[in-house]
């Protein structure tokens, strides 16, 4: 049976960047951000959920999830944010594992999962990737992308495990401080003890 390989890393790490490398050398990547995405589109019964759980407050004018509006609840309330794990876990689990089933023969399947260490799925997995960089580089990152005040952004970074949490669970840690040149130095690296392991 293939080893189970999750990335996971803080938000603003730099996981997508990883795993965007990684699928370059051929892995199949299994985003859960991105199926977080599928199983609350418009017309999802995951979609139902929350407009039935969090109210109309939540949705955008043309029905679909106003992501912003349910951030702020989630964010500031863990009660909120239990909730909505508990209707969108489910389903993205139910997914990920079809998209495991129906990969290559022989594929490096890496399931990316932000949330691993909060969810308590470390072990489930043979080898743990932990994408890591400092808060510093996460907040400048977060508010920068996403246009966030420094407020708002470390109190999402606070709602999830600490650095040094994750780093407890990880077999591999991927320092993404540095230039682009830096990290796909690493990923290569990376890689290279991933097709070790699976030979």
């Amino acid at each position: 049976m293939a080893t189970r390989i999750a990335l996971t890393g803080g938000i603003a790490s730099g996981k997508s960047a990883v795993a965007d490398l990684l699928a370059r050398h051929g892995a199949v990547i299994i985003d859960s951000d991105v199926l977080a995405r599928e199983v609350v589109a418009l017309g999802t019964p995951g979609l139902d959920a929350i407009a039935e759980r969090f109210g109309p407050g939540v949705l955008a004018a043309d029905g679909s999830l106003d992501r912003a509006a349910l951030g702020r609840i989630v964010f500031a309330d863990p009660e909120a944010r239990t909730a909505l794990e508990g209707i969108t876990h489910p389903a993205i689990r139910e997914r990920s594992e079809w998209l495991r089933e129906h990969a290559p023969e022989g594929a490096i399947v890496i399931d990316v999962i932000p949330l691993l260490v909060e969810a308590g799925l470390a072990e489930r997995y043979d080898t743990v990737i932990v994408v890591d960089a400092d808060e510093d580089t996460q907040l400048r990152r977060l508010m920068a992308r996403s246009g966030l005040t420094r407020e708002e952004a470390e109190l999402r970074i606070a709602a999830q495990a600490s650095r040094r949490r994750r780093r407890t669970v990880a077999d591999e840690v991927v320092v993404n401080d540095g230039d682009r040149a830096e990290l796909e130095a690493r990923v290569d690296a990376l890689w290279q003890r991933l097709r070790a392991r699976e030979a």
